[in-house]
């Protein structure tokens, strides 16, 4: 027989850290595969095997989950700028290399960023961390002024963001069709005149 007056035991269940990176899990790949509006709690429980309430439980809201599941790698934040680093030839080809090996490599750098990419188009919070992500990481281009680099840094990436909504998403035939280094091959000399004036 239970002793009433006994205080019952406080603290979190076990495996309650593994069952929030489930969650976690599930959210980042629905997120990427839906996007924001399109992803509901009750969908990504059922990705992770919980109850809709757990989720809930351990983050409160669809756009905290959101905001959680946004924590970008700090491989996928470095890599981009590191692309910058180096001689001003061959850069369009850095550049492109490494933005395609970001958004098409390891899931854990891809499905947050697209994720992000789905959900600019409909939420706030989304569109801020694509903008910040895609241009505050990258604060120079040689040889120009702040100005004229941050409107060549702008089409570059606006460029690059295209054609991920373009292959990832919309999924045009010849983009999702090509391969990797047909596309480096194709865009390297246009960032390459984008970003480096050949008259510099």
């Amino acid at each position: 027989m239970t002793d009433a007056s006994t205080p019952k035991r406080q603290g979190r269940r076990p495996g309650s850290n593994q069952t929030r990176q489930l969650v976690l899990d599930a959210a980042r790949a629905r997120f990427a595969e839906d996007g924001y509006a399109g992803t509901t709690i009750r969908a990504i429980a059922a990705d992770a095997g919980v109850d809709s309430s757990l989720v809930m439980q351990y983050f409160g809201s669809k756009e905290d989950l959101f905001g959680a599941v946004m924590s970008i790698t700090p491989h996928a934040l470095s890599r981009f700028a590191e692309a910058f680093d180096g001689p001003e030839d061959g850069l369009g080809e850095r550049v492109a290399r490494a933005f395609l090996e970001i958004w098409e490599g390891d899931p854990a750098d891809s499905e947050p960023l697209l994720a992000m990419l789905r959900a600019a188009m409909s939420n706030e919070q989304a569109t801020v961390q694509l903008r910040d992500f895609l241009q505050a990481r990258i604060t120079e281009l040689p040889g120009h002024g702040a100005k004229e680099a941050a409107l060549r840094i702008g089409l570059a990436s606006s460029m690059l963001v295209g054609l991920t909504v373009g292959r990832r998403i919309v999924r045009v035939p010849a983009l999702a069709d090509a391969s990797t280094e047909s596309l480096i091959h194709v865009l390297a000399p246009a960032l390459q005149s984008i970003l480096v004036d050949p008259e510099g």
